[in-house]
């Protein structure tokens, strides 16, 4: 049975002149997040040109407050009526003319739980969305194939950084993809019907330099000393394992099950969602220490920081290591490691957690036999 629609009418905190202004808020029901199988309320909001005074002290004041009152009970009233009848259709007028600002702010919000650093993308494309637009406000009218043709070359061509260099390309497809999100959501949750993004091609990302160690050098990286022990045995367990930073920072002994003779992990990935079946070999073991209790984490201690990257790249330098690695530079030791050794990329994609294939095929080029095999061979010719 379908739910009813609710719009209640909304007054925001007062502004520095004392005013309030005024908004339409909908609840259309409720739907299941995709990403996280959660359910999550319909709710989107329209501004109304219409404000209160928040104190209001002459008789004028306090009239203009009843009118303001009474217009708004009005189109609350109107817009209850356009639902129920569908004269004009409801997604095409009172939620199209809802701010778009409002509710990409909630999906930012949402991401919060999930990993920091894709929270922190959600947000700086917001940032980016109000220094595109200027105007405090954007409705979903608003964004359609000229508003997306135009972030997209302010993206390419305008928007800076925080120290003025040019946003990379990665950086640029990252932040217009959150944009496609959004409004991929709205269409799916039937705030939109034509969706712009249809219309508009994406920003291609760059296929950046995937800097990895060696079987050597993990092994002259887990002799040297690391000021932080248990940074070094992160790293490390992520290379045994292929963990991504954030599963191994959040991973407790809960996580860890006897399975045969071994141990084996059992947890959900933070960034995908997908659960994870994962066996554990000896020196992964090993790295972990011994157990504690189920709520504990398994890295205690083990935190995102500027101190933190600093020790990774003074530790490869003890260990004799000039690449500029980072920690997910074990991930990427993991994959190029175990498709040297003969692992076949649909198994390696199941074991890092990848959701396409075609993820994990970037690896196979780093060492792919042939390839080498024909430069190597070339004849000489001096």
């Amino acid at each position: 049975m379908e739910k009813k629609m609710k719009i209640s009418i909304e007054v925001r905190e007062a502004d520095s002149d004392g005013k309030r202004a005024i908004r339409l808020v909908y609840y259309g029901g409720s739907y299941t997040d995709p990403e996280t199988g959660k359910r999550r309320h319909k709710r989107s909001r329209e501004p109304l040109d219409l404000f209160l005074y928040d104190k209001p002290r002459t008789p004028a004041q306090r009239h203009h407050n009843k009118e303001a009152e009474r217009a708004a009970e009005a189109i609350r009233a109107k817009r209850l009526y356009e639902y129920e009848t569908g004269k004009h259709g409801f997604a095409g007028t009172s939620q199209l003319k809802a701010s778009f600002f409002d509710y990409f702010q909630t999906i930012t919000d949402e991401k919060a739980a999930g990993s920091q650093s894709n929270h922190s993308v959600w947000v700086s494309t917001l940032k980016h969305l109000k220094v595109f637009h200027r105007l405090p406000e954007l409705t979903f009218e608003e964004v359609d194939q000229a508003f997306l043709e135009g972030f997209k070359h302010y993206l390419t061509h305008i928007a800076r950084t925080k120290s003025t260099a040019p946003l990379s390309s990665n950086t640029q497809h990252a932040y217009f993809n959150k944009l496609r999100a959004a409004l991929n959501q709205a269409e799916q949750q039937g705030i939109i019907h034509d969706n712009p993004v249809r219309r508009v091609k994406n920003i291609k990302p760059e296929n950046n330099q995937r800097v990895y160690l060696t079987e050597d050098e993990l092994r002259a990286l887990a002799k040297a000393d690391c000021r932080y022990e248990v940074l070094k045995r992160a790293f490390l367990f992520s290379a045994c394992t292929g963990l991504r930073w954030s599963d191994v920072q959040k991973l407790v002994w809960g996580d860890v099950e006897q399975f045969y003779d071994g141990h084996r992990l059992i947890f959900r990935q933070k960034k995908t969602k997908g659960l994870q079946y994962l066996d554990l070999n000896r020196t992964a073991i090993k790295l972990m220490g011994l157990p504690k209790t189920p709520s504990e984490r398994v890295f205690k201690g083990l935190k995102y920081s500027s101190w933190h990257n600093m020790e990774l790249t003074r530790w490869a330098m003890n260990a004799g290591i000039t690449k500029h690695i980072t920690f997910h530079s074990a991930r990427h030791t993991f994959a190029v490691i175990q498709l040297s050794r003969g692992v076949d990329i649909y198994s390696l994609s199941r074991l890092l957690g990848h959701s396409e294939l075609r993820t994990t095929e970037i690896y196979a080029d780093i060492i792919e036999p042939r390839q080498r095999e024909a430069m190597v061979s070339f004849p000489e010719v001096l």
